[in-house]
């Protein structure tokens, strides 16, 4: 199966729980469960590939000039956490099908789950960095809706938020240490990336590179100090904790260290930092888990002290490091999703996780209990487990790890730390299921059904079977080691075995044990300490550091960003003008090249009636209806110009814009005084007076200054006219432009345009139904209304004019990509010939013969504008790259076919929508605001009691006869 599939799966598959939600349950989580499951096989099918040592790959090229390519990658390492993320998803699937309540939406939960599941699979197989930070920012994304999934629980929301806070910090960060390896290599492609160490460690950008990279592992892993984060994720529900603590999330963080490895490791600086973190935060989070008492906080701090563990042994740089970090990652997931979901087991039944509360559970709860227990134990590094294989390697590999000059600080950090491992799982055990049974439990406990002990009793089978016969993962870690390391070569000489004969890491792990239960029996007066001591809290640091960042933003923004538009404009406006200044002041200029040239006497009363108008609007703009009338005029008079500089297509733009806006600013304006209240003091209107002449002073200086000399450079307009037709198929460079060379711009300006429309109809909504509607129900007048409503002369007129509007438009639209015209100004020429249906007829007659939804026109224009940018990808171009070809059809003569035509039709629809949907809008105020008008066009409808005097007598006397 291609990746792009294996990747593709669980993004596609998140529509379905939604629509299989009222299915059943049973639907809803068997539709995810195969999601899953076809993504599993897909990667399945590579494991000959994988096992030979070969490297699969798929690339898709998207925008190659930036670097951004959609290119994956599936090596042993990718495989080894694809594999615990599909598998472990499947088993946490099958588990909150029975876990969530019947009240709990399971639609959304899986819609969330899948989501994320795809974008870590996505993580673990990208080629391509940028592409890689993009499923990275969209794991923190989907995370925290998870995170958040009970919405009513406070601490559900703030769970979530602290970790897309923290995480999404740690993304930024990890984004600048991308983007300069991907400047020190010269490429974005992992692949090339990690067979340049040397290249990237001598360069100087090498440490900054490492630190920001850095950041964005410890953040998502939880590294210390970042650790706090990922207890308070314990709010979400416990398939989601189980998920995220062992193949998920805080794993992308390790997973990332790992794939780093060949040329960020073996540094001093790497060896310090990532040492250093690991050791501290396993220490650390095994301290804290040890006096938790709810069952999710300790093992939530027991993922933050074993990922330590982790990164601890990445850290030390060496290949037998790397190899027990890859084992322990295994193991990590076996034993801790199985003991979330014993967690989940305990609270579901008992309705409580507080170990103080619980106890004697053996007796009640016997499949729970040995699950429980082996996976336990295997945490706390018992033989005949896997866990004891890997802490046995770790401690290990701490004798030969010195940090600081100091040879034993490592191994008796990394000793302390499996005490107190081993000190915090007997405490699960014993306070849960080991003393007497209670009758003080605030629910009657019992095994659960097997759809829930089962998936965590599978995963300690694996826990067993490991742990009894190491050799059967051998050969697999060993694979995953040397994608780790980068070289097959550089693989340790060490076997996993369950005997390696008596060493000081067996005595190292005797004494962690024996020292385990020892805390145990002292636990009553350790508590009382731990509970006296003064500590800082890491939350309460980080509420007050948020708290800090909020009031200091305020301080400085509330004074700018107070809602005063013209104080925006003039910030604006100064900073351009003193950025103008300073470049010309401290440049250099070249004298005039060309010379004047005197106008003649058309374009000068041209530009005086320019000005008087621009100069009559600052004056007279308080007067709304003259206002827009002034408007009118400077656009129309910029349309002149358009028609002397010989650019029709611009012309042509417009006056069918300045139609269209005009007619629906006066409907705007018909909900609004005439006139506008004066808001501005006269020295305030002094002071934007001088600003705005200080600006127009200043783009006439630079317009003459580029007008009396010649281009230093080769104009771009020379290339356009060059590719114009053998690029774009098109001799109408202007339209060429808009639908090839920048189509993506035009592409954004039609959603621009059709959200702008779902902005007024969404407004016009909230004011009928707001305080706002009774205003405009009572509202009057001003001036008293024409009794023809509909003149007879106007309807018939536009009746005729509209077909023959239609047909401009769509010759138009046909021309446009040799001639002047296109998409955009058909759209607005057929848009102005509906308007005026809706003028002459009035809204109710013009909208019971329309037959297309607006919003639909809309959608459908960017669909298809979207399809046909799509559909270059097929042919490997760019999105929107647009082909031609001629073709004859009898009895017609040959001519041109381009895909541009259709981008262009999409085009027309988007601009055809909103113009309606605007005007709509406008129109279901106007209706709400008791302006009545007929039904009928010409006021024929007989039923109306304002008809005049005669036609009421002729109506009567029909009657009578």
């Amino acid at each position: 199966m291609s990746l792009l599939l294996i990747v593709a799966f669980p993004f596609l598959g998140a529509l379905l729980p939604g629509l299989m939600n009222s299915a059943g349950r049973q639907a809803c989580a068997g539709v995810t469960f195969m999601v899953s499951l076809l993504a599993f096989v897909g990667l399945m099918s590579h494991i000959p590939a994988v096992f030979a040592g070969e490297v699969i790959t798929a690339r898709f090229d998207w925008l190659p000039h930036l670097g951004l390519n959609f290119t994956l990658m599936l090596d042993a390492l990718g495989f080894f956490f694809a594999f615990l993320i599909l598998g472990i998803g499947m088993l946490i699937i099958a588990y909150a099908r029975f876990y969530l309540a019947r009240e709990d939406n399971m639609g959304e939960f899986f819609t969330y789950l899948l989501l994320f599941q795809g974008a870590m699979v996505g993580i673990v197989l990208s080629d391509n960095i940028l592409l890689l930070l993009i499923f990275w920012e969209l794991t923190s994304l989907s995370s925290f809706l998870l995170i958040g999934y009970w919405k009513h629980l406070p601490e559900g929301r703030q769970g979530a938020r602290m970790a897309l806070v923290v995480t999404g910090m740690g993304g930024m960060s990890m984004i600048g240490g991308m983007l300069i390896l991907g400047q020190i290599v010269g490429s974005y492609d992992l692949s090339v990336i990690l067979q340049n160490r040397d290249l990237i460690q001598a360069d100087p950008l090498y440490v900054p590179a490492l630190l920001l990279i850095l950041m964005g592992c410890f953040t998502k892993s939880a590294q210390f100090p970042f650790h706090f984060w990922l207890p308070h994720a314990m709010a979400a529900p416990t398939p989601v904790s189980a998920y995220l603590h062992s193949a998920t999330m805080v794993k992308a963080g390790i997973f990332l260290m790992a794939r780093m490895w060949p040329v960020l490791s073996g540094t001093p600086e790497w060896v310090m930092i990532v040492t250093t973190a690991g050791l501290i935060t396993m220490v650390l989070g095994a301290l804290i888990a040890l006096f938790k008492h709810d069952l999710k906080a300790l093992l939530a701090f027991s993922t933050v002290s074993h990922l330590g563990l982790i990164t601890m042994l990445l850290g030390t740089g060496t290949a037998f490091g790397a190899m027990a970090a890859v084992f322990h990652i295994l193991n990590h997931a076996t034993f801790k999703c199985a003991l979330f979901m014993v967690a989940g087991i305990v609270d579901h039944e008992t309705h409580t996780r507080d170990i103080r509360r619980l106890g004697g559970l053996r007796y009640l709860m016997p499949i729970t209990f040995v699950i429980a227990t082996l996976a336990a134990l295997s945490m706390a590094g018992i033989p005949l487990l896997n866990g004891f294989l890997s802490k046995e390697m770790m401690l290990e590999e701490t004798l030969h790890t010195t940090l600081y000059g100091t040879p034993w600080l490592v191994p008796v950090l990394a000793t302390v730390g499996s005490l107190l491992s081993a000190a915090y799982c007997f405490r699960l055990i014993g306070h849960t299921f080991l003393g007497p049974k209670r009758d003080d439990y605030p629910s009657p406990p019992h095994d659960p059904g097997s759809g829930m002990w089962l998936p965590p009793a599978i995963l300690v089978v694996l826990v067993v079977a490991i742990g009894v016969a190491p050799f059967l993962a051998e050969p697999f870690i060993k694979l995953v080691t040397s994608a780790v390391l980068g070289d097959a070569a550089a693989l340790p000489e060490a076997h996993l075995k369950i005997w390696h004969g008596l060493g000081t890491p067996l005595y190292m792990s005797i004494v962690a044990v024996v020292g385990g239960l020892v805390v145990m029996a002292l636990f009553t007066p350790l508590l009382r300490a731990w509970d006296a001591a003064p500590r800082p809290e890491a939350k309460d640091i980080f509420d007050r550091i948020i708290g800090a960042s909020v009031a200091l933003a305020r301080a400085a923004i509330q004074p700018l960003h107070d809602g005063a538009f013209t104080r925006y404009g003039a910030i604006m406006a100064l900073t351009v003008l003193a950025a103008g200044y300073y470049a010309w002041a401290t440049g250099t200029s070249t004298p005039p090249t060309r010379a004047v040239q005197m106008p003649g006497a058309v374009p000068i009363i041209g530009w005086l009636m320019l000005v008087a108008a621009a100069v009559g609007m600052v004056l007279l703009h308080r007067n709304r209806l003259l206002s827009l009338i002034l408007i009118a005029i400077v656009g129309l008079m910029v349309s002149i110009g358009f028609v002397f500089l010989s650019a029709p297509d611009l012309a042509m733009t417009q006056i069918t814009v300045e139609v269209v806006t005009i007619i629906l600013l006066l409907l705007a304006l018909n909900f609004l005084p005439n006139r506008t209240p004066i808001e501005s003091s006269v020295l305030r209107r002094t002071r934007d007076g001088i600003i705005a002449l200080a600006g127009g002073v200043g783009a006439m200086g630079l317009s003459y200054f580029f007008l009396l000399r010649e281009a230093v450079a080769t104009p771009i307009s020379e290339f356009h006219l060059a590719n114009s037709y053998k690029g774009g198929g098109g001799s109408n460079v202007v339209n060429v432009i808009l639908v090839d060379f920048r189509g993506f711009d035009t592409y954004g300006e039609v959603i621009v345009l059709g959200i702008a429309a779902l902005l007024i109809y969404a407004l016009t909504e909230t004011l009928l139904s707001s305080p706002v509607r009774a205003r405009l129900l009572n509202r009057k007048p001003d001036q008293p209304r024409s009794g023809d409503m509909h003149p007879t002369m106007m309807v018939v007129l536009t009746r005729v004019i509209m077909p023959v509007a239609l047909m401009v438009g769509f010759y138009i639209f046909l021309r446009g990509h040799n001639e002047p015209g296109g998409g955009f100004i058909a759209g607005l020429v057929v848009s102005i010939a509906v308007v005026m249906q809706y003028m002459a007829s009035g809204y109710n007659w013009a909208s019971a013969r329309q037959r297309y939804p607006y919003h639909g026109i809309i959608g459908s224009g960017v669909l298809i504008a979207g399809l046909t940018g799509i559909g270059s990808w097929f042919v490997s171009k760019p999105f929107l790259t647009s082909d031609f070809g001629y073709v004859r059809i009898p009895p017609f003569h040959k001519f041109e076919l381009a895909t541009a035509a259709l981008f262009d039709l999409g085009v027309f629809l988007g601009v055809v929508g909103a113009v309606m949907l605007s005007l709509e809008s406008f129109s279901r105020l106007a209706r709400r605001a008791h302006m009545t008008e007929s039904e009928h066009a010409m006021d024929i409808d007989p039923s109306r009691d304002d008809q005049p005097p005669e036609a009421t007598a002729a109506s009567d006397a029909g009657k009578e006869v």
